[in-house]
């Protein structure tokens, strides 16, 4: 039996078929006003203007009326780290106090203090606060994601956040994507041995992750003081011959070679991108690498925003993500990137939209399952208050402008 949805105000991002679009097209958002749509069996099956809605009923279970509101496709949000055991905000005060993000890791802070944390939990509590994470950010819009490793720093932390992500998969209403990120830093112990790690990671970690079906993606942190170009390289390669897609952190707090990197190994996406120019934005703008950009992070770490309407004009494809971590973005709050990126980065509406669901979902490769209204694809769907238009939705960023949340054409209690 179906559902059908009747007077949608305005139906966005309408898509027959799924493209990643880059420069001038992400600001091309497809929609149609005063809108009906049929949802069956968890899927997207129909949509058009009410005028011409079929009125064959018969197997319509029930009818919602959405006058006023608009309906989008559920955030696509493709750069995470969920999976943690505690937050951190007493590194907060001392950011507030003029610590910069180098001297608190130095001190043992930062990504160290969450694998400190971590190592103190037990699989099933990981994966019990890790849920409740997951199902606040399923109401507040996301409707697919992808969660990192990288906080375990060790074969026995690296895997346990790996089996957790594996068990939210498997329980998870949302599509989900796992990526290894035990290179995320260097352990104490192997601060002076980079080779040693590298190897741990390589020789330990790696084969048990490809026996076990841990991990769609490798991931390395790409920056000056923690892995060079060319140890990103030989990691992500690694990866691959496991059948592991690369993704990078790459130029967050310097030119660090990240960029180049990522386009060099095919990588699906190159994520932060803080510090770039020129020479870096049009090299990725002639790859297929996505550029995910974390405005969210930039915010809470008070540094320039990502120069998107530069990357955008030159021709890059861009996604937009989170980044929910509990050191540099303690918030999955989709809603509120999408109207950072407009305030921020000076994004257009239709920009952002884009970017946080076609372009979020092709930087999962998610694309055939969510990130527009396609016939086909998953009901994952917001529907919003009444609001007089999209662009009120990152204009009005302080306001809970979501009515409702449907995941696979259920709406989420």
């Amino acid at each position: 039996m179906a559902t059908l949805i009747t007077n949608i105000k305005q139906l966005v991002n309408v898509r027959e078929e799924s493209k990643l679009l880059r420069g001038k097209e992400l600001s091309v958002l497809p929609t149609v006003e005063n809108a009906y749509m049929i949802v069956e069996k968890g899927l997207i099956g129909e949509y058009g203007s009410m005028q011409n809605i079929k009125h064959q009923t018969s197997n319509i279970k029930q009818t919602i009326d959405a006058t006023g509101q608009f309906i989008l496709p559920c955030w696509c949000d493709s750069h995470t780290h969920l999976v943690f055991a505690a937050s951190r905000e007493e590194e907060f005060v001392d950011k507030i106090r003029g610590m910069s993000y180098e001297e608190i890791a130095a001190k043992g802070g930062g990504i160290l203090n969450s694998a400190k944390k971590l190592k103190a939990v037990s699989e099933d509590e990981l994966l019990s606060i890790s849920l409740v994470r997951l199902n606040e950010l399923i109401k507040l819009g996301t409707g697919a994601i992808e969660i990192k490793s990288g906080y375990g720093l060790s074969v026995e932390g690296e895997l346990k956040m790996l089996r957790v992500i594996k068990r939210l998969k498997e329980v998870s209403p949302i599509p989900i994507k796992a990526t290894f990120l035990g290179a995320h830093t260097y352990p104490l112990e192997y601060r002076e041995d980079h080779k040693g790690y590298i190897d741990l990671i390589i020789n330990e970690m790696l084969p048990v992750i490809a026996k076990e079906k841990l991990a769609d993606y490798i991931d390395v942190f790409c920056e000056n003081g923690f892995f060079s170009p060319e140890e990103t390289e030989t990691i992500c390669r690694a990866g691959m011959r496991h059948g592991l897609k690369a993704k990078i952190h790459a130029n967050q707090l310097n030119f660090s070679g990240g960029v180049e990197t990522g386009i060099k190994l095919s990588a699906v996406s190159v994520d932060h991108l803080e510090t770039v120019n020129g020479d870096i934005i049009n090299k990725l703008a002639n790859s297929q690498t996505i550029g995910t950009l974390l405005p969210t992070a930039a915010f809470f770490l008070r540094m320039p925003f990502q120069p998107a309407r530069q990357m955008i004009d030159a021709g890059c494809a861009i996604a937009l993500a989170s980044d929910y971590n509990p050191g540099s973005s303690p918030s999955g709050n989709m809603n509120l990137v999408v109207a950072m990126s407009c305030i921020g980065m000076k994004m257009l509406p239709e920009e952002a939209i884009n970017a946080a669901t076609l372009n979020g979902a092709f930087a999962m490769e998610l694309q055939n399952e969510t990130g527009s209204i396609t016939v086909g694809k998953k009901a994952n769907l917001i529907f919003t208050k009444p609001i007089p238009s999209l662009a009120f939705l990152p204009y009005s960023f302080g306001s809970d402008l979501i009515d409702k949340v449907m995941i696979n054409g259920e709406f989420v209690n």
